[in-house]
């Protein structure tokens, strides 16, 4: 089984994704927040890559949230913190989402034949779906304005991590040289994810506007066993 890791939306080509299970990255923090919002009882969550796009989509009774610049987007009802997705304030609701980078790597990987949506807090069971699915698989991180963000690319060394417990065999995944430097730095890092985030750019930016806990709880591994796929252009509980 191949599996490549891509480090941006802007390295992503249709060559990369087409006939594969791609697993879309964004753990600051539209993958964990999809993750969590589906895990709390939104019945689907519908990825959007613009603010009109999502303007456009949403329906009476749907929920609009987003974010640009870290920040919820003026006259939504929630933004992209995690936080605001818990409880039972959004059970059986369809959530409208688009954020700066996450959703548009969603719409960027629409050719592949499955799309998954990974983050840290769900982890082993993103890479156990997407093992049991059979495909080459690419491990696509959603990056920050078309640039690298190690937070995604840590969660793809984790995921690369998770993988390989999926098999007895040790050539049966195969990776790229991104993949194995992702997760080098995963096993350099494990032992403190949170300490790591935190001294990314991403993580950083986060903190300066108060959102240290939406980082603290994205930095949690495995904490959840939803696997979020997309069905007809909305993230739902994947059941295989």
């Amino acid at each position: 089984m191949q599996v490549d890791v891509i480090a941006s939306v802007n390295e992503a080509r249709a060559i990369d994704l087409t006939h594969r299970t791609v697993i879309v990255i964004d753990v600051l923090r539209a993958t964990s927040t999809i993750v969590t919002a589906l895990s709390h009882g939104a019945s689907g969550v519908i990825p959007a890559e613009t603010v009109s796009q999502a303007k456009q989509i949403v329906q009476s009774g749907d929920v609009l949230g987003g974010e640009r610049y870290s920040k919820k987007i003026a006259g939504f009802d929630t933004g992209n913190s995690p936080f605001e997705y818990m409880g039972n304030d959004y059970n059986g609701k369809r959530i409208v989402l688009t954020t700066s980078n996450g959703t548009r790597a969603i719409q960027k990987a629409m050719k592949a034949d499955y799309v998954l949506a990974g983050a840290m807090i769900n982890a082993s069971a993103c890479a156990n779906a997407a093992y049991k699915l059979r495909k080459d698989i690419a491990l696509l991180c959603a990056g920050t304005q078309d640039t690298f963000a190690f937070e995604d690319g840590l969660c793809a060394g984790l995921i690369l991590s998770e993988l390989y417990r999926c098999t007895d065999n040790a050539h049966a995944i195969v990776t790229n040289d991104y993949g194995y430097m992702m997760y080098s730095a995963y096993r350099f890092h494990e032992d403190n994810m949170f300490e790591a985030l935190m001294n990314a750019s991403g993580g950083k930016r986060l903190a300066k506007i108060g959102c240290s806990k939406d980082v603290e709880y994205c930095a949690q591994v495995n904490i959840n066993a939803l696997v979020p796929i997309l069905e007809n252009n909305i993230m739902k509980p994947f059941h295989l």
